[in-house]
């Protein structure tokens, strides 16, 4: 019997957090706080990380994922470096414990998609990180958006290079969330791909333009980069009879409807909430575990995204080879 059936009637989950980067130790701070929830470890073979984790929060601190599985856990958040998801996860999934993780699901679509066979076969909930969509905003914008017919979709993400970034580009560590939630959105697959990437200061691509036609007909569009000084975050929703803009760092979405000939409008700000949107994440990844329910962004939706996003790697290394431009100040 797994450690899940066995506790199957307790009134705490016990949970652990393979991976204690910046992402993993927020997860393990915000599983600390939560009720019903017994954060029993965390896992980090980098002894520096894992000693701040535990003494900030009074968790065992263990080196591998495999001894961690071995304290007896009913569900675990991977927020390791995506070259590992793959293997850490099916560790997990043999265990019978319920995995969350972290976006993107893994460093290939064939990798992606065992985590998800695995999971289906063990009947362990698999859910994957995409935390936008659990942005109060972002949330308010779906609900405006319910039973529209939409017609564009353009999301600006862009800010400065992260110094923590260096084995992935601007489209698997910022546009992969964009390209879950124009899916999310128009509740349609994406069916034509149109990337224009560069590479100005960093090894891969740190400019994409990307342009995309979902199967319902929505045209879509990208724009994200590490070169902008400061972090933007928006998203504008045209329909065929409101247009909606949402900006996801200061949380305010605004809808634009009945429109005149004379070019008049109304305007009205919409009601949106203050939650945490990685607290809401977990709340619902645990939920899905209690209730043995279908999760907020299952594994396929997690596969789907990153095969689009590869489909906009595709002319990575030829763009890789070109030489930066240069640009002339003023």
């Amino acid at each position: 019997m797994t450690a899940v059936t066995q506790r199957g009637d307790a009134q705490d989950l016990r949970i652990g957090v393979i991976g204690v980067g910046v992402m993993g130790a927020n997860h393990a701070r915000v599983l600390a706080e939560l009720p019903n929830v017994e954060l029993v470890g965390i896992a980090d073979p980098v002894r520096s990380q894992s000693l701040r984790v535990t003494q900030a929060l009074g968790c065992q601190g263990v080196a591998d994922h495999k001894t961690l599985i071995e304290l007896g856990i009913d569900a675990a958040i991977i927020a390791a470096p995506t070259h590992l998801h793959h293997a850490v996860a099916l560790d997990c999934i043999a265990a019978g414990v319920h995995v969350l993780v972290e976006k993107p699901i893994a460093t290939s679509v064939e990798e992606g998609r065992a985590i998800v066979a695995a999971a289906r076969a063990a009947g362990v909930i698999l859910m994957v990180g995409h935390v936008e969509r659990f942005n109060p905003s972002v949330q308010a914008l779906k609900q405006a958006l319910e039973g529209e017919d939409i017609l564009s979709i353009a999301i600006t993400r862009v800010g400065p290079f992260p110094p923590r970034m260096s084995n992935v580009g601007v489209v698997i560590d910022l546009a992969v969330h964009d390209i879950d939630l124009i899916r999310w959105f128009t509740e349609s697959d994406i069916v034509e791909v149109q990337p224009q990437l560069s590479n100005v200061r960093a090894a891969r691509e740190d400019i994409a333009l990307l342009q995309f036609r979902t199967a319902s007909g929505v045209l879509a569009h990208i724009n994200t980069n590490w070169l902008t000084p400061f972090k933007a975050r928006t998203v504008h929703v045209a329909t065929r009879d409101k247009y909606v803009i949402g900006d996801l760092l200061t949380r305010q979405v605004t809808e634009c409807f009945g429109f005149q000939e004379d070019g008049s409008y109304s305007m009205r700000h919409l009601s949106v909430g203050h939650a945490e949107p990685l607290r809401a994440e977990l709340i619902a990844f645990l939920d899905a575990v209690r209730h043995k329910s279908a999760p907020a962004v299952s594994g396929e939706e997690g596969v789907a995204s990153l095969e689009i996003a590869i489909r906009c790697l595709g002319g990575t290394q030829a763009v890789a080879a070109r030489k930066p431009v240069r640009r002339v100040a003023g």
